[in-house]
């Protein structure tokens, strides 16, 4: 019989539907380490919430393990690469909190509009401040919402329904999209200085992480607030302390820290007119009903029918057809990231040709979507859900094999359109290893890694040594130097690679270089 390993408390619905599908169900939610290294030595499948850590000794032990289902969003307590070594499929839930999110986001905002904690506490300590708690109305204030993913969406509905005015921010998403009579897509910075509550929907990656810092935070109205519920370090914590003590804004409600559980000892216990919840953005019984049920539905349908849904690393269905193509659809996925960190505004169109050995384009394209948002979202992206938020974010997509002969075995051609110009960027591959070769209409050849500077410039002499001159002066310590020219134009393409990322102090001494058209810091 098919065993199916349950380790976290799960709604009874889950479990219900595994047994009715006529699978044993071990169902042990508070089960030891050196219990779970017993039981998965025969289990089929592995159902887990966040409490559980799937580590790869567990892993190596779980002989005839097919698949592990996360009921919920987050897969950090998975080891994800010891799965995929292991040939075990990983999949979540990616929606199961969202209407529970967006929820909470409002409820936050309208008990910190009406100072509902701050009066709870002032009965409890045998005060009746009543005149000193009088709050405002949502009604005709002015909400922006930083993250226009599912649930920012979700919240603007909401928010709507309550007569707020709409303010959005989210750089990888078209204005298109949007009824400009229910929102305007405007900067981060004006949608900072006119927002009367800002509410935070975006993933915690490098360009994210302080997003909201001191100086930041500081060109919020002073009658302002601002609630994050989606991950600790967006705003900088010790910064919002500063403003609120100073009353430079007029409250804030986290639900999301840098380190969870939250210290006694933490700025926040004592800030002024804060608002905390212990991460209750996704803690309702009807998101946790919908995340069991959905999740045990998945694993079912996937042992029954060999049906996948919302695989976190089965890229395709075949995988000795993956094998062959391994490079390729890393070439994509980092002329992907290239291009995420190139475009200087809203993408719309992305087109993909492939050249030589490639017969099938449609990887290589989901590969290289995934590259170009997997920075933007907070959804962990994979080959089945990524063409559904490229199209929620107003990003068309086409590619195609072509048949013409070329110099190189195997290339691939990208051209990304977006609100202000074109980027084009070829890749070739030959054997396992990759290279770019083309970066608009200049010709290079180089392995793309690490820290690099691309750089436009007039082509003159004299301008690899003035470059060259000042990294020196900031020690930025340069690994190669490759050149492109164009002999159709005047201008030239340089990539620089350094040792490690450049200050933004010496990228404006670049600019000020006559010879300079523009200058791009590229990690990977």
């Amino acid at each position: 019989m098919v065993k199916v390993l349950v380790s976290d408390s799960i709604a009874d619905q889950g479990i219900e539907l595994l047994e009715n599908s006529g699978f044993d169900v071990i169902y042990t939610p508070n089960a030891t380490e050196g219990e779970l290294e017993l039981l998965v030595k025969d289990i089929n499948a592995w159902v887990v919430r966040s409490g559980t850590q799937v580590t790869s000794n567990l892993l190596k032990d779980a002989k005839k393990l097919q698949v592990i289902g996360r009921a919920g969003v987050g897969v950090d307590n998975i080891d994800i690469e010891s799965a995929t070594a292991c040939g075990v499929i990983v999949m979540n839930i990616p929606d199961g909190n969202t209407i529970s999110a967006a929820e909470h986001t409002i409820a936050m905002m309208m008990a910190l509009s009406r100072n509902i904690q701050i009066g709870h506490q002032s009965l409890l300590d045998g005060e009746w401040n009543r005149s000193t708690l009088v709050g405002t109305e949502l009604r005709g204030k002015c909400l922006g919402v930083v993250g226009l993913g599912r649930i920012g969406r979700e919240v603007i509905k909401r928010a709507l329904g309550l007569e707020m005015d709409i303010l959005g921010y989210d750089p990888y998403v078209s204005k298109e999209i949007f009824n400009d009579e229910n929102i305007r897509v405007v900067d981060l910075d004006y949608l900072v200085s006119e927002s009367d509550y800002i509410t935070v929907h975006v993933p915690l990656t490098d360009s994210t992480k302080n997003l909201f810092d001191l100086e930041r935070l500081s060109k919020m109205k002073t009658s302002a607030r601002i609630i994050n519920i989606a991950r600790g370090g967006i705003i900088n914590e010790l910064d919002l302390v500063k403003v609120l003590n100073a009353k430079q804004i007029s409250g804030a409600a986290i639900d999301v820290f840098e380190t969870e559980p939250l210290d006694k000892t933490h700025p926040f216990i004592t800030a002024k007119n804060i608002l905390l919840t212990p991460h209750l953005g996704a803690s309702t019984i009807e998101a946790s009903e919908g995340v069991a049920v959905g999740i045990c539905r998945q694993v079912s349908e996937f042992l029954l029918e060999e049906k996948l849904s919302n695989p976190i690393n089965m890229p395709i269905n075949d995988l000795s057809e993956m094998k062959k193509i391994t490079a390729s659809l890393d070439l994509a996925k980092i002329l992907g990231s290239i291009g995420s960190q190139l475009a200087t505004s809203a993408i719309k169109n992305i087109s993909i040709e492939c050249f030589g050995e490639i017969n099938d384009a449609k990887p290589i394209a989901f590969s290289y979507m995934i590259g170009l948002l997997q920075n933007v979202t907070d959804t962990r992206l994979n080959f089945v859900n990524v063409p559904t938020i490229a199209k929620e974010r107003g990003i068309s997509f086409s590619y195609s094999i072509n048949t013409e002969n070329t110099s190189y075995s195997n290339l691939i051609s990208v051209v990304l359109s977006f609100e202000h110009g074109d980027l084009k960027l070829v890749g070739s591959v030959f054997g396992n290893k990759f290279r770019i070769v083309q970066i608009m209409d200049y010709k290079l050849d180089f392995i793309p890694e690490g820290n690099m500077i691309f750089i436009q410039n007039k082509d003159v002499p004299g301008v690899i040594g003035k470059v060259g001159m000042l990294l020196g002066k900031y020690n930025a310590n340069i690994g190669e130097y490759l050149l492109g020219r164009n002999l159709d134009s005047q201008d030239a393409y340089s990539v620089v690679k350094v040792d490690e990322k450049i200050s933004s102090e010496l990228i404006a001494e670049l600019m000020k270089m006559d010879e300079i058209i523009s200058v791009e810091q590229i990690a990977l």
